[in-house]
């Protein structure tokens, strides 16, 4: 399919963690003459790839992949540097006659990118350590801060929590009061949103599975190479949901059942918050099923030749 004559397009794979958005994605990029853009916070690092669902190279099917291994598992990444790279990366797809396909389940990267952040102050780490060691009382100073920013965030959810307070105290105003200034939407490009919804009983199913699996195909010893090559425990990229457990159940703190128990329950609280997420996001088109399913590949390759055929 030749993309040539529908500059300007980008097309977005949204939904929870264990959807099948990279396989959709695949599957639209292999049609559309497409190239894969990630919208994930996890697979951004380099060294997770089973924790993190990495599709492997041998899986992506000669399809480019961007953003994908970029970051080491010690540094931080924001949701400023990810939207200045990521719309580089559409960018020079579009110019090279290719469609950008964005995919992930990251969905505060995914606004940073089409519509922008607004002018917040940067990271203070001093503070930042002072509020982390506060977590059980987090939602509640938030909340008398600007109470319209905490009823937006779970009270489980502990980065957002901090960045919220970290905004409120540098800036001397809520959060919520900022949010709507100084954005810079994506220019040029329209947008197809498609988002995966399979049934839930069938999503959860399809993640305890997925965690299990990640174990017995050597999670564990994953976060054991990471750390021989000199990345410590406290790193970034530990406090994601399996490598924390896994930690534990190397340090003797959970037995293999425990820590792939607590990764289910956490995978399914997550794929919960981020199906709230995305119901939020405007003009999302949405499929029953997952992305690997003939009939959703089918359905999403019609929506897709639609917007390309749209002048």
């Amino acid at each position: 399919m030749d993309t040539l004559n529908a500059p300007g397009r980008i097309v977005v794979v949204a939904g929870p963690t264990g959807s099948g958005k990279s396989d959709l994605a695949i599957a639209l990029a292999e049609t559309f003459q497409g190239e894969i853009v990630n919208c994930d916070s996890l697979q951004l690092y380099r060294y997770l790839n089973i924790g993190t669902a990495k599709t492997p190279e041998a899986d992506r099917r000669g399809v480019p992949h961007h953003l994908f291994d970029i970051v080491n598992p010690d540094e931080v990444f924001t949701a400023g540097d990810y939207s200045r790279l990521a719309r580089t990366a559409v960018k020079e797809i579009a110019a090279r006659g290719k469609l950008p396909i964005v995919t992930g389940g990251t969905g505060f990267y995914l606004r940073a990118l089409l519509d922008g952040l607004f002018p917040g102050p940067g990271r203070n780490d001093d503070l930042r350590s002072r509020l982390a060691r506060r977590p059980g009382s987090l939602h509640k100073l938030l909340h008398r801060f600007d109470s319209t920013a905490a009823s937006r965030i779970h009270a489980n959810d502990t980065n957002k929590l901090i960045r919220a307070l970290e905004v409120c105290l540098l800036a001397r105003r809520p959060i919520s009061s900022l949010h709507a200034q100084g954005r810079e939407p994506l220019k040029g490009f329209r947008i197809l949103k498609i988002g995966l919804d399979p049934p839930r009983a069938a999503l959860v199913d399809r993640l305890n599975h997925r965690c299990t699996k990640m174990f017995e195909t050597g999670l564990a010893d994953e976060v054991r190479e990471v750390l021989a090559l000199g990345y410590p425990p406290t790193a970034k990229a530990f406090e994601s949901i399996g490598y924390r457990e896994a930690l534990l159940y190397i340090g003797g703190g959970f037995t293999a059942h425990e820590a792939i128990a607590a990764t289910q329950i956490a995978t399914r609280q997550y794929a919960k918050r981020q199906r709230t997420w995305f119901r939020r996001e405007p003009d999302m088109l949405w499929l029953e099923g997952f992305g690997n399913i003939g009939k959703t590949i089918e359905s999403a390759n019609g929506l897709v030749q639609h917007f390309l055929n749209i002048s």
